[in-house]
């Protein structure tokens, strides 16, 4: 039951937070600032004037707490407070954009807009709504940054009002939350608000669960506060006699992430022994921060032994959103594993503020770290964004919660990746140009694989070619958002390319059938051959899965004793034009590879999870059963997968008219001068065909060759043998 309040009261209430907002600003606020966010504040409580939230309290409270949060936990300027306080106003009320301009400017409307969700989506059932809008809410990132720290101010404060909410709004906006808005917190350097939207989401995605955890945390409270005052006792005599001005504080691990570890590590609360961390901050000047870190280090390291594989400098080489500390793990009192963070005032501030922080921070002359350079490689990934929204989104959130390693380019350059990154990575985040054209990789002077995962501290080298194309092997190569995009795209136009070759090959083996290539003609082909556009089909064609025998086929169906009854069903499913002149090659994932070598292999899909087409998948190798496959979030990929890690297979779903397959061709005939060449220079020439392996022997004359090729499909197989055949010197070319 609502309370009603009066006018009077409420108006109070509102006042009241009014002030408050300018009270806790993190940034100082001039006779302008104040004067330009009170007069958002007077449009958006005007704007919002008939409406109320769920709770029964009036519209205006959300925007006023909204802002807020930007004002203090964030600590943004005056623009985005006042962004923040209007955040609303054109989505859910009748004020136009051209109004918000004429009042406050380019500027604030600009945000206002990026605020807004999206009134009118395609409804396409292979389009997610929701991921339409993470694509819009990403590729404002491209204008200004304040736009997606508000909408995760927005966010948060949703949350933290949920419990208005019907239990199925409840779920699906805790795991939008868990999805996205979590991981770009975490991303932007907003810690705590990441921890705090991970908690919330918790709550309601897991209640028994939550509440069974934070029940715990709460009893162990006590614990973990005498443990800081042994720790600190130890520890305060040695800091003071270096004169350190610090406080040492305890924080407390998350509910979500507690229950994240219980889950990885398959073990009880009690367990999980890192449940808290210390943290020692200190007060410092800029350019004694470094030493004073280490000193603090030395100190806590001659009353604890350290655990050298834990130490975690991240003031040397700070995390690509920002973050700077020194983090160890000791031996602490009770013969415990405890962490310690080491941070200087500034850093913790940068921590906690993150995006704000970092620019109240920032030194004249200092070169761009953090937030800074991450936009600018986010730009890169931003530009592909073409892509289907559902991949759109998944590409982007790669990097999202990726730790981080260090390498090092040939000339001494550092270079952050994220942690699992292979050396095909490296090559991109270099220069797209150089990824594009990667023939191999070096490693600390050594020839790897371009599928090799680096490690911190390497040397990286690599090696390019003008005769290298991106093939589609190399998607299973990198783990970078930037490299999939770039890989992505350049396929995308390689597979053009083909098309509008098949769309000539096809309209000169329709007209040998006396059949001319039209709309009419194309909408019957779709459907005889089940695919999603022309695009699809000119593709297929080119690449010769769609040969002759089926267009004769085709004709033989087209001009049968049926005609009538195929053509009728063909109208009947009325094919959308839009549909056929779709500018995308769809996949149609209709086959299952195991194995790092894409073998096919007989098996059957676990009912107790029913993987379907496309879905991320693996195998399991059971005991009477054969190969058993399951969804990656099957119920009981868990358990399988650690308690029976040798008998998992990897396996993925494909499209198997575009797979690669492996194929050994023996050549011999006569010897010459450059037949070795000429034969490498055709092969690297023919398109969709890849050299493996090649090895030549000549004895008395007489050469005999052995050549490991990847190609598409039998077709292309052919067509290769009959031009090797026609090379000066080759007698015979058997496939082994």
């Amino acid at each position: 039951m609502l309370m009603i309040v009066s006018d009077e009261i409420e108006n109070k209430q509102i006042a009241k937070q009014y002030k408050e907002l300018l009270q806790i600003s993190y940034q100082r606020l001039s006779g302008e600032d104040k004067k330009l966010i009170r007069s958002a504040f007077d449009t958006a409580v005007h704007a919002h004037r008939n409406q109320r939230r769920k709770t029964g309290e009036p519209y205006i409270h959300h925007p006023i707490n909204v802002a807020k949060i930007v004002a203090h936990e964030i600590g943004l300027d005056a623009t985005s407070i006042a962004s923040a306080l209007l955040h609303d106003v054109l989505e859910d009320t009748d004020f136009k954009p051209v109004e918000l301009e004429k009042l406050f400017g380019k500027g604030v409307t600009k945000i206002v807009e990026g605020l807004t969700k999206i009134s009118k989506l395609s409804k396409e059932s292979d389009i997610s709504l929701q991921a339409e809008n993470f694509k819009k809410l990403l590729l404002t990132l491209n204008d200004d940054i304040r736009v997606i720290i508000i909408k995760i101010a927005d966010r948060l404060h949703n949350m933290q009002t949920l419990d208005a909410m019907p239990e199925d709004k409840q779920l699906k906006i805790s795991s939008e939350t868990l999805y996205i808005y979590a991981p770009l917190a975490h991303r932007i350097g907003l810690y705590n608000i990441k921890t705090e939207l991970e908690d919330l989401s918790f709550k309601y995605t897991e209640p028994i669960r939550f509440k069974s955890i934070k029940n715990k945390i709460e009893e162990s409270k006590e614990e973990q506060s005498s443990y800081i005052k042994s720790f600190s006792k130890i520890t305060k005599n040695a800091l003071a006699e270096e004169s350190l001005e610090y406080t040492i504080k305890g924080r407390s691990k998350s509910i979500f992430s507690i229950n994240r570890k219980m889950i990885r590590q398959n073990i009880p609360f009690e367990k999980v022994f890192d449940k808290f961390a210390i943290r020692v901050v200190y007060r410092s000047t800029h350019r004694n921060e470094k030493f004073l870190a280490w000193k603090i280090y030395s100190i806590v390291t001659d009353h604890f032994v350290p655990n050298p594989t834990r130490l975690r400098d991240w003031i040397t080489s700070p995390k690509s959103n920002g973050y700077e500390a020194l983090h160890i793990t000791v031996m602490g009192p009770d013969n415990k594993w405890v962490e310690v963070q080491i941070r200087s005032e500034r850093m913790n501030e940068i921590a906690e503020k993150g995006y704000a922080a970092h620019y109240k921070y920032k030194h004249g002359g200092q070169k761009d770290i953090g937030i800074e350079s991450w936009l600018d490689k986010l730009q890169e990934v931003l530009e592909n964004n073409a892509e289907n929204p559902v991949d759109f989104v998944e590409n982007f959130k790669l990097n999202l919660y990726a730790k981080e390693i260090f390498v090092f380019t040939p000339t001494g350059d550092i270079k952050s990746l994220p942690k699992g990154a292979t050396a095909l990575d490296f090559a991109f985040n270099i220069h797209t140009e150089i990824g594009m054209k990667t023939r191999g990789a070096r490693v600390n002077g050594k020839l790897v694989p371009l599928s090799r995962t680096l490690k911190s501290g390497e040397h990286i080298e690599i090696i390019t070619s003008e005769n290298i194309k991106p093939t589609a092997n190399w998607l299973d190569f990198v783990k970078t958002s930037r490299a999939k995009s770039k890989i992505k795209s350049s396929l995308n136009e390689e597979k053009k390319r083909i098309a509008d070759d098949g769309k000539e090959s096809l309209r000169r083996k329709l007209k040998h059938l006396k059949i001319k290539l039209n709309d009419k003609t194309t909408a019957y082909l779709l459907r005889y051959f089940n695919l999603n556009s022309s695009l699809d089909l000119f593709y297929r064609v080119g690449l010769g899965t769609i040969d002759n025998k089926q267009l004769k086929a085709f004709y033989n169906e087209y001009n049968g004793t049926f005609l009538n009854f195929f053509k009728k069903r063909i109208t009947r499913k009325n094919l959308d034009v839009k549909k056929i002149d779709k500018e995308e090659i769809t996949e149609r994932f209709d086959t299952l590879v195991f194995g790092k070598e894409k073998e096919t292999l007989k098996h059957s899909l676990a009912s107790c999870c029913n993987p379907i087409p496309g879905d991320p998948v693996f195998g399991y190798i059971t005991v009477n059963d054969g190969i058993k496959v399951h969804k990656k979030e099957c119920s009981n990929a868990l358990s399988l997968q650690s308690n029976f890690a040798y008998r998992i297979i990897s396996s993925k779903w494909i499209d198997s008219s575009s797979n690669e397959y492996k194929a050994l061709l023996k050549l011999s005939g006569i010897d010459n001068m450059g037949i070795v060449s000429d034969v490498t220079q055709l092969i690297s020439n023919e398109m969709n065909v890849n050299i493996d392996k090649i090895s030549f022997d000549s004895d008395d004359g007489i050469f005999t060759g052995l050549i490991s090729v990847s190609v598409k499909n039998q077709t292309i197989l052919n067509r290769l043998v009959s031009k090797l055949l026609r090379l000066k010197g080759i007698d015979k070319v058997l496939r082994e």
